[in-house]
């Protein structure tokens, strides 16, 4: 991690010292550094709105924007990406510079007139590319590995409604107790939907209380080739046999995918 970067974290964690108030994610020297900061600012009630920025710095940044994701219970969709649209619009002032701490004092001091503008309101769309210098154009795939789902109504509701705001398609597919998710869309937008999914409660555990995703991993993901099938919606399925899941992969162009990844998963 560079220098800079880690000056920054150190500086941000001393504060936001509060319990969970700064946590880091993951670091990788090829993908950068992804961070939680957990904070409050005052909403159109004047009354506190509990915030999650999730910001993600690739290797080159301060140099290139962060990518950001904004999260709220006491928020819409919609009024997330807002919030996040106009952090990147500051962020492009702040290049070249450490700008984390500047951005969270700034959304702190503007939540309230963000909330108040009209278009704020409007249905939730695709959240625009946060980095896009530091990453390919095109198709991407994905696909993603879930080791269980306790509330299975409530996570694939959550599932289907951030492929929809991220403008993902692919499939959310069951078998005994196989479950993968595979996206294809703009890198960017599944990379948001990554942080979404490691960072929000979107589950419970064994005691009922809501918890986040600890056990999900990506098996694989590739810019998609002129031999994958262009998926036109998002969707939900169920399949009854090894060989049904098999003949998806195989009608997608993904034969290779699934025996090298999925196989591997059948005990």
């Amino acid at each position: 991690m560079a220098g800079r970067v880690r000056e920054e974290l150190s500086a941000l964690a001393a504060i936001f010292c509060g319990p969970d108030e700064c946590e880091v994610l993951s670091r990788s020297e090829t993908d950068g550094t992804v961070f939680r900061i957990l904070m409050k600012a005052e909403g159109l009630m004047d009354a506190d709105i509990p915030l999650e920025l999730v910001f993600h710095l690739p290797v080159n940044y301060p140099s290139c924007l962060p990518g950001i994701s904004v999260n709220s219970e006491h928020l819409t969709r919609a009024q997330c990406v807002a919030v996040k649209e106009k952090l990147l619009q500051q962020a492009e002032n702040l290049l070249s510079e450490p700008m984390v701490h500047e951005l969270v004092l700034w959304v702190q001091q503007n939540l309230k007139h963000i909330l108040n503008q009209p278009e704020t309101g409007s249905g939730g769309g695709k959240c625009p590319s946060a980095a896009s210098t530091t990453v390919d154009d095109g198709l991407w795939i994905t696909l993603l590995h879930l080791d269980h789902m306790r509330s299975k109504t409530k996570y694939v509701k959550t599932v289907e409604k951030w492929a929809s705001d991220l403008r993902l398609m692919g499939k959310l597919m069951f078998m005994g107790k196989i479950i993968l998710i595979l996206l294809q869309g703009d890198r960017n937008s599944i990379k948001e939907y990554l942080i979404l999914q490691k960072t929000s409660k979107v589950d419970v555990d064994s005691s009922g209380k809501k918890c986040k995703e600890k056990m999900m991993s990506v098996l694989f993901e590739t810019k998609v080739q002129t031999e994958h099938k262009r998926f036109l919606a998002f969707e939900v399925k169920q399949y009854s046999s090894l060989d049904e899941l098999q003949k998806e992969f195989e009608t997608a162009g993904l034969k290779k995918l699934f025996s090298e990844f999925v196989l591997g998963l059948v005990k």
